[in-house]
């Protein structure tokens, strides 16, 4: 089921938008420019809904937007993308990149949006699935792609469950950068306490 309404290609020189979503045809055409002619986005050929953005980003343009996935580079929403997305009615920030929200727009965002899943919960599927092909290798079994996602799925169902339940047990409902902050840290602790390097 495709339940999204807009997609986005990023350029360093400026952003392709399209307002209804790209066709076939035109990813194809992105595709081709991209990575045969190794062109740039401001030679795509605009009009049918696409259009290109000279020298912005695409958290600066103004497009509205329910769920943004930065999944770039580091800090590429500042706090000025983050007021325009949250202008534009965002209620979903989820980071697809190591650490793409600089630390003034991450504390801005997390008091508009509904729901801000730090880099390191929602970005953990990568690190997730390079651990179960090592798993797979080392004992020498073979997945189909059906049973990693399904192992994948349990992973992140589980990263975002412990995020939530320890932000709730500190008193910080739907802070799930400090749920997932807290839990790594707890866990780092208990393990020291176990080994018997900590007492207290």
């Amino acid at each position: 089921k495709q339940w999204y309404q807009r997609r986005v290609a990023i350029t360093a020189g400026g952003t392709l938008t399209s307002q209804s979503g790209f066709t076939r045809a035109q990813l194809d055409q992105v595709f081709q420019l991209k990575n045969v002619k190794r062109g740039r986005l401001s030679e795509m050929p605009t009009g049918a809904g696409l259009s290109y953005h000279a020298g912005k980003s695409v958290w600066q343009i103004g497009m509205p937007c329910d769920v943004a996935l930065p999944c770039a580079t580091q800090n590429e929403i500042t706090l000025e993308g983050a007021k325009v997305l949250a202008a534009n009615g965002c209620w979903c920030v989820a980071e697809g990149a190591n650490m793409p929200t600089t630390n003034e727009a991450v504390d801005f965002l997390k008091t508009k949006v509904d729901i801000y899943i730090p880099a390191k919960a929602a970005n953990a599927g990568g690190v997730a699935t390079s651990a179960l092909e090592m798993a797979q290798n080392s004992a020498r079994l073979f997945w189909t792609s059906e049973e990693v996602d399904e192992k994948l799925k349990g992973i992140m169902n589980n990263i975002f469950a412990t995020a939530y339940k320890t932000a709730q047990e500190f008193d910080r409902p739907w802070d799930l950068q400090f749920g997932a902050n807290a839990a790594g840290f707890l866990k780092v602790y208990k393990a020291y306490k176990a080994m018997g390097y900590l007492k207290f």
